[in-house]
């Protein structure tokens, strides 16, 4: 069964109603399964995960993405330390079951095309569904954020790959990608200085020659008045949540702080675990709901009963 998991970003995460109203338009579409939706007050930020058939995915993105661009103005975006370029900040389709990398990437070109042409967004395409190569690394699309996005839109080089080269100034742009399953996990330390967060971020992201695969900041949570380390984990083969976590607690130990606890954003695939239990990490609210698998097999056997 081709199975094709979306999980669009948004830059809300302080109106409930708004990611709500988001996920009520996601679910209204016929063939989609809402897996997994958060909010997050500090990162401003929501993230919605979703599967279905490369059709219903797609139509399902469509329906959340447009309701978001209804609600979401960037001109009143304030706060937030996540990285964006827009109000629909970045939509990633990953290929799960029996799809193939191909199929996400017709996914992503699909939606791309016409979600910019629709909305008069620009839209910039990443990871395999890249069109250049220097577009490939999302981060490298998103430097300098929403706030350097009308003037980068200027220069040739930063010409969409659809939609307008013209400033949104409500909507910002879009990053859209394919990609395999990667791991977003925020691990918390029990102190308030932004600086060790940053450090130890810095110490771990590839990008400074850290782990493979891992992207990293620091960022305060001023809700808390603690900071954390914010990551993605791109490929959770080569580098799991284990081998960051000892990483990170290893490297605070030595600038006496403790890990206060961990998250994962979304879901993560039962291997990026690497056999040890929530508990190792200090996993805030999980349950076997956060476990990929578990959920495609609820589809399965779904499905099994369907037919």
């Amino acid at each position: 069964m081709k199975i094709i998991e979306c999980v669009p970003n948004f830059s809300e995460g302080r109106n409930r109603n708004v990611v709500e109203s988001i996920v009520a338009a996601l679910t209204a579409v016929p063939g989609v399964r809402l897996l997994n939706y958060s909010m997050d007050e500090d990162h401003h930020r929501s993230v919605v995960t979703f599967i279905g058939s490369l059709d219903a995915v797609v139509t399902g993105a469509f329906a959340a993405c447009n309701r978001a661009v209804e609600l979401i103005d960037m001109r009143e975006h304030r706060g937030g330390v996540h990285p964006r370029i827009g109000a629909v900040d970045v939509v990633p389709f990953i290929p799960l079951d029996d799809a193939r990398m191909e199929d996400a990437v017709n996914a992503a070109h699909r939606f791309g095309y016409f979600w910019g042409k629709r909305n008069h967004i620009p839209v910039y395409f990443y990871g395999e569904a890249a069109l250049k190569p220097e577009r490939k690394e999302l981060p490298d699309i998103r430097r300098g954020g929403y706030e350097s996005l009308e003037k980068r839109l200027q220069e040739p080089r930063w010409k969409p790959d659809a939609g307008p080269a013209i400033f949104n100034a409500k909507s910002g742009a879009t990053a859209v990608g394919a990609r395999i399953p990667l791991v977003a996990f925020n691990v918390v330390l029990n102190c308030s200085d932004l600086k060790t967060a940053q450090e130890i971020a810095r110490c771990i992201r590839q990008s400074s020659g850290g782990l493979r695969h891992v992207k990293a900041i620091g960022v305060p949570l001023e809700s808390r008045q603690v900071v954390q380390v914010s990551m993605n984990l791109t490929d959770y083969r080569e580098t799991s949540m284990c081998r960051v976590f000892d990483e990170i607690k290893a490297r605070a130990e030595s600038l006496g702080v403790d890990i206060l606890e961990s998250e994962l954003i979304g879901l993560a695939p039962l291997a990026a675990l690497d056999g040890k239990p929530p508990e190792y990490f200090k996993l805030k609210d999980f349950t076997g709901e956060c476990i990929l698998e578990n959920c495609l097999c609820d589809t399965d056997s779904a499905s099994e009963k369907a037919e």
